[in-house]
């Protein structure tokens, strides 16, 4: 199924679930006037409505609804309305007017509604303005939603021409505000055209309740598709004269999916190649006297940013450690510490933070310990929660107030405050923490100088601890015997491999001689050492196998040099090679099997 199927289907549930519910329920206000401007030239969707309310009824008026469908509603990330004061170059945009979520009757189920409160009551032949304000994320459509590195990204934004209300509206623009003059394509009504990077739709006269005429727009849209799937924001306030700022961010594009492999050095050579829907560096705009600012990720240290700070302000330019393309995710960290005398102040007995809430979809607030008496001032409804959180030196832990909200985005960068008691006795807490420590540890250094810990030499523990040295002592010594002896059983086997190289018989039997004389002084090294080891106690379980392996070795020696014999006395009666294998063969795979045995019994006896 198309782009323009996909769309048409969707559009055409909605416009019958109006056409279906529809009824002229609030007849009494009309809207004389609307003009309506949609910027798309963010991905971040904001649509300001310039309204001109009349009352044409008799029963005075003091609510207007704004409705949305809700497959717009499920975007809604912000919306506000104001009353605008004066006429031409005074209008002015007045104070915020209260709105909350209602469901009418006489409204379809397929729209959600905002009752916004008017800033007087509207009684027969009265008007005036209002703005209305909304914020969508996550709106535009990446289409198609795959590209190449090389591509440009598509993406597609469905609206109406038509204001949608619950009320008629006699007269109607709309204009569609693009990044560039790149246009796919869109949709043509009567009275529209495309001029430049903008869409202009009406005038439309005479509207009648719930009207809509469904526009699809179609552009390149190459600029950073972030996405914060996740920022966590915590904010540590101390008394000492800092507030330290840590965000941890969860970063995605949201724009079309990479198709195929990433080449870099197409990336690096290739302006083309680079990637036009990618991105490589974010800005974050921090406040002006931020000082000790770093940026990390899960590996470490990320050097490719860029600070620039002034009196005015102070920008990090972010750089991850590689592009972002479509669907790609990163997750890195910065932190930052700002003046505590900025940002706090004090009214009415209690102290307060007053201090932006930037653009977070989680919000931590963590203030110092031995506060109390909570409370947060914010001008939009966010989650809050209470919990206790234990930092350096903390007894009790620290009260921190945790603020959630989904769907951010810049319009939400307003300040808010939290509210808390403190006492100032609780500065005390750490320097008289740290105070006591040092003393106790000098006391107890004292103490330790002065005290006698030694261990009497007749005490059980000290005995027992003696003979578990000697015992490893005599181990080590007997390990050492064994392997000179397996050395001199090396000697008796090179020199059976020279006499097959020269027939020097003598020289062999020389070589047999020297080594009976070192097995045997080893072997009276050897007697010693097993009878401490036999009547030690702590030598108990590891004995029997210092037995075995001084019984295996002797067996070996004897094996070794039968074997050395039989080679020599077939040499000297000039028997065959194969006679002399065949005559070996027996002692050869025993002596094999017992050097197994010794080098396992000696890797046991090494690891206890």
């Amino acid at each position: 199924m198309g782009l323009g199927s996909r769309l048409k289907l969707d559009l055409c549930i909605f416009i019958f679930s109006v056409a279906l519910f529809s009824s002229p329920v609030f007849s009494d206000l009309i809207l004389s006037k609307l003009d309506r401007r949609i910027d798309l030239t963010s991905h971040i969707v904001r649509v300001t409505s310039n309204i001109k309310v009349e009352n044409d009824g008799n029963e005075p008026i003091s609510d207007f609804v704004v409705a949305f469908p809700d497959h717009q509603a499920k975007h809604l990330a912000s919306l506000s309305a104001f009353h605008i004061e004066g006429k031409g170059k005074t209008k002015s945009r007045g104070a915020s007017l209260p709105l909350k979520p209602v469901q009418s009757e006489g409204i379809p189920q397929s729209l959600i509604s905002y009752s916004v409160s008017l800033p007087k009551k509207l009684v027969k032949g009265e008007s005036l303005s209002l703005e209305v304000f909304a914020v969508f994320a996550h709106i535009l459509k990446p289409f198609p939603e795959k590209v190449s590195q090389g591509d440009f990204q598509l993406v597609v934004f469905q609206d109406s021409a038509y204001y949608l209300s619950p009320y008629a509206v006699k007269v109607q623009t709309l204009s569609v505000k693009l990044p560039d003059a790149r246009i796919e394509s869109y949709t043509k009504l009567e009275n529209s055209k495309a001029q430049g990077s903008e869409i202009k739709y009406g005038p439309y006269e005479n509207q009648p309740p719930f009207s809509y005429s469904p526009v699809v727009v179609h552009f390149e849209y190459n600029k950073p598709y972030a996405v914060a799937q996740k920022l966590v924001r915590e904010i540590e306030i101390s008394h000492w004269g800092n507030v330290q700022i840590t965000e941890h961010y969860n970063l995605v594009h949201g724009g079309a999916i990479l198709k195929g492999e990433f080449s870099r050095l197409d990336h690096q050579m290739s302006s083309y190649a680079k990637g036009a829907s990618s991105f490589s560096k974010l800005v974050a705009k921090l406040p002006p006297r931020a000082h000790s600012v770093y940026y990390r990720d899960e590996i470490g240290n990320i050097s490719t940013s860029n600070l620039q700070s002034n009196s005015k302000k102070t920008e990090l330019e972010i750089e991850p450690r590689y592009p972002l393309f479509g669907g790609w995710k990163t997750f890195f960290t910065f932190g930052y510490g700002l003046p505590l005398k900025d940002y706090l102040f004090e009214a009415e007995g209690k102290r307060f933070v007053n201090i932006s809430f930037g653009s977070p979809i989680d919000e931590l607030v963590v203030l110092p310990e031995g506060s109390s008496d909570l409370s947060v001032s914010i001008s939009f409804p966010v989650e809050q929660e209470q919990e206790t959180k234990l930092s350096h030196l903390d007894i009790s832990g620290r009260p921190v107030m945790v603020l959630r909200k989904v769907n951010a985005v810049p319009e939400h960068n307003q300040h808010f405050q939290v509210y808390y008691k403190f006492n100032c006795l609780s500065l005390l807490r750490e320097p008289l923490m740290l105070i006591s420590g040092f003393f106790f540890l000098f006391v107890a250094g004292i103490a330790y100088s002065h005290a006698d810990f030694s261990i009497s030499k007749s005490s059980a523990s000290y005995l027992a601890r003696v003979q578990r040295e000697e015992v490893q002592t005599i181990i080590q010594q007997l390990e050492n015997i064994i392997n000179r002896c397996l050395a001199i059983h090396d000697k008796l086997e090179v020199s059976l491999r020279e006499l097959s190289r020269t027939g020097n018989v003598q020289a062999c039997k020389t070589a047999r001689k020297a080594a009976d004389n070192l097995l045997k002084e080893l072997s009276k090294e050897l007697k010693p050492l097993l009878t401490s080891l036999q009547l030690s106690p702590q030598a108990t379980q590891i004995f029997p196998k210092v037995e075995e392996l001084v019984t295996k070795e002797r067996e070996l020696q004897e094996r070794l040099i039968t074997k050395h014999s039989i080679v020599i006395d077939c040499y000297e009666k000039k028997l065959s090679g194969r006679e002399i294998e065949n005559r070996v063969a027996p002692h050869q795979q025993k002596i094999t099997a017992l050097k197994q045995d010794v080098d396992d019994l000696l890797e046991y006896i090494d690891e206890i």
